[in-house]
């Protein structure tokens, strides 16, 4: 499609949505409506979706950067008892689908513990477990970026190893390593999806649960697209403002 055609799209899909489009089938965008007040008692039902939705990501993303830092150091040391642990963590983590481990996570850990874990926890523990693996990898790549000179002028100041960490590497490697975290948090807003088949009250399963009472599934599923699209724009656009203001940060530090 020609480029200048592009722009176009969007008025093609409002039009195509708004019943535009031809074919037999009669839309009923009244109950997403903010003018019906069916549809308005809707689209607050969807709204608290989208709370608990970012609420999940959020405590989900802290926890897997936390766990992802803890288990990316080891893998950077000299001990090679930690370094396999920290790797085979990685590796079995990557490798394991996100949905299969929430269905474990929430069935199972009951079976073993005898402990039972609401949706919302056992949703966060199979997230952030899935995600810290690729956030291991990210800090790992971050930390091995710093220069060797600062290693070295660091251990030539007498530095133990916690307080090279702690004032030398982990400050710069934590500014190289924020762009990708926002994006590993934009891909959390979207995993988070996948709680819907354990029963947490998110935008997807909101949504399921209006198609089940107003059988109009195309207009509600039509809807949650745009509120997931909404969601990861406004997210990106967070996650670009943040690199660029990081950029602009750097650039005025070299000409210090």
């Amino acid at each position: 499609m020609s480029l200048r055609l592009r722009p176009l799209l969007p008025l093609l899909a409002v039009l195509f949505l708004a019943g535009c489009g031809g074919g037999n089938y009669t839309w009923g965008w009244h109950v997403v409506s903010p003018f019906d007040t069916r549809g308005l008692t809707n689209l607050e039902f969807l709204a608290n979706g989208v709370y608990s939705t970012i609420s999940v990501a959020l405590v989900s993303i802290f926890f897997s950067v936390l766990l992802g830092l803890i288990f990316a150091l080891p893998a950077l040391s000299s001990n090679r008892t930690l370094a396999i642990i920290s790797r085979i963590y990685v590796e079995f983590f990557r490798a394991v689908p996100m949905l299969v481990l929430i269905l474990w996570v929430y069935y199972g850990v009951p079976v073993l513990t005898g402990l039972q874990l609401s949706v919302f926890f056992a949703g966060v523990i199979a997230l952030a477990l899935c995600d810290s693996a690729f956030e291991a990898e990210i800090f790992r790549a971050g930390l091995q970026s710093i220069e060797v000179g600062q290693r070295e002028a660091a251990d030539a100041l007498g530095l133990s190893y916690m307080d090279k960490l702690r004032f030398i590497i982990l400050p710069q490697a934590v500014r190289r390593v924020l762009p990708p975290l926002g994006n590993q948090f934009v891909y959390m807003l979207k995993a988070s999806s996948l709680l819907s088949v354990i029963g947490y009250s998110e935008l997807t399963r909101r949504a399921n649960e209006l198609v089940v009472v107003e059988y109009r599934p195309l207009e509600i599923y039509s809807l949650l697209v745009l509120e997931y699209l909404v969601l990861i724009l406004i997210a990106s656009w967070g996650v670009r403002t943040l690199e660029r203001r990081l950029a602009r940060s750097d650039r005025s530090a070299a000409r210090i």
